[in-house]
């Protein structure tokens, strides 16, 4: 029992839910692009760190750099206790960079002088020992008046190269991270529309590449499934996908040639039964057949002698005559009866030789000629010469050609016709009558046991029984058909023998004489 799988071809998946996403494409998008997006994600991730060390260096640098400007002139005017030209300079460094607030002071950590937000005491921090001790600038972070802030601290140098205090230069702890936030955005920003980017290249890719041709793959196994066994996938796409085509084309082959000889299996054995179902009748009949011509053969004997003797009586009127030849006349019949039911069921113990085709027809027509005269007709015989011998039973042969030539002669308004002809390997004989013709009907019903268009009490309907009968004994075959003449045509069909076979004389065949329907 076939299953039809609802399937719809869609060229616009980007229409579609996830759901519908193929399991090739949700393989692709799992084992190919997520790894690749992680990938690229961890490289943007790392990066992005780096670009922050990289800015909070240089920010710390910028700062650096504007310390040591201002650092020179600073430590001058401390050297000199001008405490206007101290504050001259720390007012400069707003105006040399992003500067949160600027402060001096001496060694001990005391503020001298400030400008903006810095710290106000350091006397109780480590970094003026620090300075002091190793000559070099400082860095740290601290909150100031609820500010995050970063401060470089710088030595101030007297023009004898005496540490005569330091300097601190701030600014905000979020200016590292505004600087990043915009780079950060920009960042994931780009990666997420290369994202969208590789993912669309793999989807479109896939259908444009294997999608599409796995869905025409799929529209040809449902049209397959829905009954249509005689289609076949075309063999387009990708090589994997064509050889899936392929592979289905093969196994529907297979399929639909393993159904023809599943049929012809099945036909065999349905003729194997039909002829084992004839062979049983037959051989019912056959055991009929001879019991009906041991219990009729001898009475009808006695019956038909007596009244040949009764006949021969003198002081007969002629209506006794008549009644005497009726009896015989019936007796005949039943004697005919019988002769036919032994010829058909008679076993197939033929004795096959080499015999002239012309020779066996002109005996046929020699037997039936005294019944042409009796029925006031013609008969005309077609031989030609250099016929090919036959290697058959001239018994046989003759009963079947006697059936027909008489069925011809009952069915003929005025002739029959006797013609041999040589075909390519085959030998046909054929026997036409100028009648009615064939009746309605199938003809291979005309070929059943007992089954007879004529009238009761003038046919049994074993004639073509037993000519297809001989037919068959010869590997060959009787064709019934329309004949030239009007009526119907007879023709037995036989085949040629092998070289081997006709290497001997043909001999003429005995003089046998036999009754038929």
């Amino acid at each position: 029992m076939s299953k039809n799988y609802p399937y719809k071809s869609d060229t616009q998946w980007w229409k579609r839910p996830w759901t519908s996403v193929s399991g090739l494409q949700r393989t692709l998008l799992l084992f190919v692009v997520l790894p690749l997006l992680l990938l690229t994600a961890l490289g943007i991730r790392f990066g992005l760190g780096q670009a922050s060390q990289f800015q909070e260096q240089r920010l710390k640098n910028d700062l650096e750099l504007i310390g040591r400007a201002i650092s020179i002139p600073v430590g001058a005017a401390l050297g000199e206790n001008d405490q206007e030209a101290i504050e001259l300079a720390l007012g400069s460094v707003f105006v040399l960079g992003e500067v949160y607030g600027a402060s001096v002071f001496d060694v001990d950590g005391t503020r001298i002088a400030a400008a903006g937000i810095t710290e106000s005491d350091l006397s109780r921090t480590s970094i003026p020992e620090r300075i002091v001790t190793t000559g070099e600038g400082q860095e740290a972070y601290s909150r100031v008046a609820g500010r995050d802030l970063f401060s470089h601290f710088l030595p101030l140098f007297d023009h004898t190269g005496q540490i005569k205090g330091l300097i601190q230069i701030t600014r905000r702890a979020s200016d590292f991270g505004r600087a990043l936030d915009q780079l950060t955005i920009i960042a994931w920003l780009v990666w997420s529309l290369l994202g969208l980017t590789i993912i669309s290249a793999v989807m479109l890719g896939h259908y444009g590449g294997v999608g599409r041709h796995v869905d025409k793959l799929l529209a040809h196994m449902q049209r397959v499934a829905a009954g249509d066994h005689s289609h076949r996938a075309a063999p387009d796409g990708p090589s994997e996908v064509a050889s899936l085509a392929n592979g289905l084309n093969s196994m529907l082959d297979s399929i639909e040639q393993a159904q023809r000889e599943l049929e012809a299996h099945r036909q065999a054995e349905t003729a194997l039964l039909a002829r084992l179902k004839d062979n049983e009748k037959m051989v019912a009949i056959g055991g009929m057949a001879r019991g009906i011509a041991h219990e009729l053969g001898a009475p009808l004997s006695v019956i038909d002698g007596r009244a040949r003797r009764l006949q021969k009586t003198e002081g007969l009127d002629a209506r006794q005559q008549r009644q005497l030849e009726g009896i015989r006349s019936q007796v005949w019949r039943l004697t005919r009866t019988v002769k036919q039911l032994l010829d058909y069921c008679r076993p197939a113990a033929t004795q096959h030789r080499n015999i002239a085709p012309t020779l066996l027809l002109e005996g046929v027509a020699e037997s039936i000629r005294p019944e042409v005269e009796a029925a006031d007709k013609q008969m005309r015989i077609e031989l030609p010469q250099h016929i090919p011998s036959l290697y058959a039973d001239a018994g046989r042969l003759e009963l079947a050609l006697l059936n027909l030539a008489r069925n011809a002669l009952q069915a003929a308004r005025s002739q029959i016709s006797i013609n041999l002809t040589e075909e390519p390997q085959m030998l046909v004989i054929c026997i036409d009558d100028d009648g009615d013709g064939l009746p309605e009907g199938p003809v291979e019903q005309l070929l059943e046991p007992f089954y007879t268009t004529k009238s009761p009490g003038e046919g049994t309907g074993l004639g073509l029984a037993i000519v297809q009968a001989v037919a068959e004994e010869h590997q060959g075959e009787l064709v019934l058909g329309k004949s030239p003449f009007g009526g119907c045509r007879a023709c037995l069909r036989l085949p040629i023998p092998p070289a081997e076979h006709t290497q001997d004389t043909p001999q003429p065949p005995e003089n046998l004489t036999h009754v038929a329907d």
